[in-house]
């Protein structure tokens, strides 16, 4: 545990994250931080700008945490920032997007107050960075035919009816999925495949599948590989329900490896996706920035270190 001593919070949010309750929730927050004794510097998120302004010019000195509200792609947004400045700052998360994939790694709860006691506290945990290419992520990396599940799926369904959304959007479109051959080098070997889709994970969900990396951890300086490979698409259904319940690894159409690093080629203009937003073009270098980030965490139930 790491004894943290009161003083500044730079506060981080997203408006528009999930049903974009939050922004009415913030004076309340503010109110919230000041009773426990702390001041708040509030950003508002837009397209990263604003973080970026804000980090460049911090004295970490002055702050001893900051605080992300929003979905996984505004928590991507400030992390990415917080490293582009060389940020040691510990991380506090409120989940307020749709999924909220990183948040139910550490096992946040969705209830705000709940959620800011723990981002307040005292109780931090070691977290990995994944890289690719030039950029940072948190959680995934995914690209294939149904990478864009989460980008085309309406934002009113997924407010409305949350992870079930990502699923009803992954069966529409499994008419549409063509395989697609791709090289991936690892530090111990090559392999040539046809995967439908694949995702590099650092946590253990995705899109709201929440077993999709079921091995993964993230302080163990590794990636975890999902790829789903050429099948009759008649296996593809049963396989989805699989997915859900976290039984996937060993089936036959599935491959799935751990490594600190990788490359993915191929020939085909593959669409990509970093932490639920649109990603980089192939080739795709891949890494690990091992415990990079200081996660707070509930000091009542988290154990693991």
């Amino acid at each position: 545990m790491t004894k943290i001593a009161k003083g500044r919070v730079l506060l981080y949010y997203n408006a528009y994250s999930g049903n974009g309750m939050f922004k009415n929730n913030l004076d309340h927050i503010i109110d919230m931080c000041q009773d426990r004794g702390f001041q708040v510097t509030a950003v508002r998120a837009r397209k990263g700008a604003q973080i970026d302004k804000a980090l460049e010019s911090i004295d970490q000195g002055e702050y001893d945490r900051i605080i992300a509200a929003g979905g996984d792609g505004t928590i991507n947004i400030c992390v990415n920032s917080m490293l582009k400045h060389n940020i040691h700052l510990p991380l506090g998360i409120l989940p307020a997007g749709t999924a909220n994939d990183f948040a139910y790694y550490f096992e946040l709860p969705s209830d705000m107050n709940e959620a800011l006691r723990i981002a307040l506290g005292d109780k931090t945990t070691k977290a990995d960075v994944g890289t690719v290419n030039s950029k940072f992520f948190i959680n995934v990396a995914a690209m294939g035919a149904m990478v864009d599940v989460s980008q085309k799926t309406d934002p009113y369904v997924k407010n409305a009816l949350g992870p079930l959304a990502y699923y009803l959007k992954a069966a529409s479109e499994l008419n549409q999925v063509h395989p697609i051959k791709i090289r991936m080098t690892t530090p111990d070997e090559v392999m040539d495949e046809e995967i439908y889709f694949m995702t590099v994970c650092n946590g253990e969900s995705a899109g709201g599948f929440r077993k999709l990396s079921p091995h993964s951890k993230m302080n163990d300086g590794k990636l975890d590989v999902v790829a789903f490979r050429k099948m009759p698409l008649l296996e593809f259904g049963p396989l989805l329900m699989e997915v859900i319940a976290g039984r996937h690894p060993d089936n036959k159409n599935v491959l799935y490896f751990q490594t600190p690093s990788l490359t993915i080629e191929s020939d085909e203009d593959i669409p990509t996706d970093i932490d639920g937003e649109h990603g980089e073009k192939l080739p795709l270098k891949f890494g690990v920035l091992k415990e990079r980030l200081d996660i707070f965490v509930d000091e009542e139930t988290w154990d693991y270190d």
